[in-house]
């Protein structure tokens, strides 16, 4: 009789800890309990007593005292209490380290500050992000630590550098919270970043001081860019130079949009790929040659020298390209592989990708729920266990040609289905043809563009970096050419809806299960994730969005969902739309059946009620006409006093408290509101905790 494929949780529940007890996933499970404290900080309804930190901390340290004098059982949980401690409290200092000041009110006039980022918006806008803000007649301790203006019109005609100290007259908001309950929560990103206002300017920009003389990361990283791309013009330049130097402000938005649907914008982050093949061009560079010098070859640890070099290698360019989170993750995943060398482990282990995530986690624990870290880990955590597997075996089986066909087609299908899921969550979006546009592209980034940069930068000190220049831009224009080609395929791209929150966390844990679980036991995984995406198939949108603004209002019908007005709050009415799966512009969503009245006062019906968006001059006084039979009512304005009639009001002042609304039909016939701040809780980042 065959054996079956699952088995028993007990049998299942068996084998982890007998792995446990052998101490064979004692370390890579560190990261994951090391989260579990980080998320359940980030869970909390309200900001915890400041002490929680300190606490959390004597905890762990207490707990890991412990561990050596219990049995294998009490160890393994004081050393879990430990690690969930320590992550709660590195949650907990880091939001108190980040801590500054932030804008609660709209600002208008003069905004000065140097300049230190440039990149693009959604909108295909350059931003400026300035530190050292003065703002006009407002108090330094209420000064925001870090702004970031769009720059629109006449502004982006001449646009300063880093370094530089610039004044305009612009606009600037708070940071917003979810733009629906649940959503992406830019007010927290915000925090984290030291952002403390955006905005948008249509005034020219004026350098009151130039960059301070010397050299400077920003002035290198710029002045590589702009020489990068007058040396290869157009496109093929900007993508270029944002392999290169991380500087995207060149990228148009077609240029991105292409490489969104073909599955490629992952070229555009200087991640663990470019780290990992400009760390990989030096480490192979050196060790041949050393090997082609007998004498060097053979007297000196070549392997270790080359490792070394390659490290240096990776924090150059880890340097050069700015230094984000993103780029930091990488590099240290990039210096625990080649570190494992210098120590003489083994480089690709899941060993060194959990001390990896545990230095992420602790400098920055915010970046758990970032795309960027579940992405790199998943697609590398798949990759290490099947090659150093099954995968690994098989292909060293094969002739050299094909072992290399053999590790491309299986390590691009192994990244792509570890991703799939969390980038269809996060983005909405699932390229058809990713896998085919990735075989074609990635290659030809591993093979001419990062080893043209690299040539190209080793010889321009000799004033010889045009062979390594040509390499990259015939790499750059094939790129650009297959994520045309394929972005231009009939359904490359296919809209999906965001899954239930739980959805991505317990996927997330059916594959640590897989990975870690040998046997027959890993079957169980298939449980969980197969009940994720029922889910996820299953998943409503909410029948009517309301912005937090109350400047916008959508209304989900067959043909979509439909808004309220073609025009304005865009940055809400894209999120909404890429929430629902749903490609459509704000202009097309407004066109379709939903809404009823004139420009102002557009209504629609949910559960046999009237809910109406009056926005404009005389809103008030609509509002007070209309406040009868039920109604709802979303005044974008504040209301002097308490509805005068039978409805629900939800005018500026009471948006300002409970942020975004979802609202739906209950089957007893009535309503559901659910608020943002009902999902985001009383955090420091939280646009209603500002409110004097």
């Amino acid at each position: 009789m065959p054996r079956p494929i699952l088995v028993t949780s007990s049998e299942a529940v068996a084998a982890l800890a007998a792995r446990l007890s052998a101490g064979a996933v004692a370390v890579p499970l560190a990261p994951v309990v090391f989260s579990f404290g980080i998320a359940a900080w980030f869970a909390l309804p309200a900001d915890p007593p400041e002490a929680l930190g300190w606490t959390a901390a004597v905890i762990a340290v207490l707990a890991a005292l412990l561990a050596g004098r219990a049995g294998i059982a009490g160890r393994l949980g004081c050393l879990a209490l430990a690690v969930f401690a320590a992550g709660l409290a590195v949650a907990e200092l880091r939001a108190a380290r980040v801590a500054a000041p932030v804008l609660d009110w709209r600002y208008y006039g003069a905004i000065e500050g140097r300049v230190v980022a440039l990149d693009r918006s959604v909108s295909d806008a350059v931003r400026i992000t300035l530190d050292r803000v003065v703002l006009d007649r407002v108090a330094p301790e209420r000064t925001p630590r870090r702004v970031r203006v769009a720059l629109h019109g006449a502004a982006a005609d001449r646009v300063p550098g880093p370094g530089d100290r610039a004044i305009l007259t612009g606009h600037l908001s708070p940071p917003g919270g979810p733009v629906a309950p649940g959503g992406f929560d830019f007010a927290r990103l915000a925090w984290f970043d030291g952002l403390g206002a955006v905005g948008y300017t249509r005034s020219p920009v004026l350098r009151l001081a130039p960059a301070p003389a010397g050299p400077s990361l920003g002035k290198t990283r710029l002045a590589l860019s702009r020489a990068i791309q007058a040396r290869i013009e157009g496109p093929p330049g900007a993508l270029a130079a944002a392999v290169a130097t991380g500087d995207r402000s060149a990228l148009t938005r077609r240029e991105i949009e292409a490489l969104r649907a073909s599955n490629l914008s992952h070229l555009l982050a200087i991640s663990g790929l470019h780290l990992g093949l400009v760390a990989g061009v030096v480490f192979g560079a050196v060790r041949l040659g050393l090997a082609a010098v007998p004498s060097a070859g053979l007297r000196l640890p070549g392997k270790k020298i080359a490792a070394a070099l390659a490290i240096a290698a990776a924090a150059v360019y880890l340097a050069l390209s700015g230094g984000n989170v993103a780029t930091q993750r990488a590099f240290v995943m990039v210096a625990c592989l080649f570190g494992a060398i210098l120590i003489d482990r083994r480089a690709l282990s899941l060993r060194a990708l959990a001390l990896a995530a545990m230095l992420i986690l602790a400098v920055a624990p915010e970046s758990l729920g970032e795309a960027g870290f579940r992405m790199s880990f998943a697609a590398t955590t798949l990759l290490v266990a099947v090659f150093s597997g099954a995968g690994g075996r098989w292909l060293s089986g094969l002739p050299a040609p094909l072992a290399w066909v053999g590790a491309l087609a299986l390590s691009s299908a192994l990244a792509g289905a570890a991703t799939a899921p969390i980038a269809a969550a996060q983005f909405n979006r699932i390229a058809e043809y990713g896998y085919l546009a990735n075989l074609l592209a990635v290659p030809v980034m591993g093979t001419l563009v990062i080893p043209g940069a690299v040539l190209a930068a080793c010889l321009a000190p000799l004033g010889l970096a045009a062979p390594g220049l040509w390499l990259m831009e015939l790499g750059c224009r094939w790129i650009l050419a297959v994520a045309g080609a394929v972005a231009g395929l009939e359904g490359a791209v296919i809209g999906v809806p965001t899954p239930p929150g739980a959805v991505l966390p317990v996927l997330a844990l059916a594959g640590i299960w897989a990975v870690l679980v040998p046997g027959r036991a890993r079957g169980v995984a298939a449980l969980p994730a197969a009940l994720c995406l029922a889910l996820w198939a299953a998943v409503e949108r909410p029948a009517v969005l309301v912005a937090a603004d109350a400047a916008l209002v959508g209304r989900l019908g067959p043909e979509g969902r439909a808004l309220s007005k073609p025009r304005g709050a865009g940055f809400v009415a894209g999120n909404w739309l890429e929430d629902d799966g749903d490609f459509a512009s704000q202009a097309d969503a407004a066109a379709r059946s939903g809404f009823s009245g004139e420009a102002g006062a557009r209504w629609t019906e949910i559960a046999g009620r009237r809910l109406w968006h009056l926005a404009g001059r005389g809103a008030a006084a609509r509002a007070a006409a209309l406040c009868r039979d039920r109604a709802i009512l979303i005044v974008a304005a504040e209301m002097p006093g308490a509805p005068p009639g039978d409805c629900i009001l939800f005018d500026l002042r009471r948006l300002a408290e409970t942020g975004a609304l979802a609202i739906d039909a209950d089957p007893a016939g009535g309503i559901v509101i659910r608020p943002a701040r009902l999902r985001t809780g009383d955090r420091q980042w939280a646009p209603w905790m500002r409110r004097p």
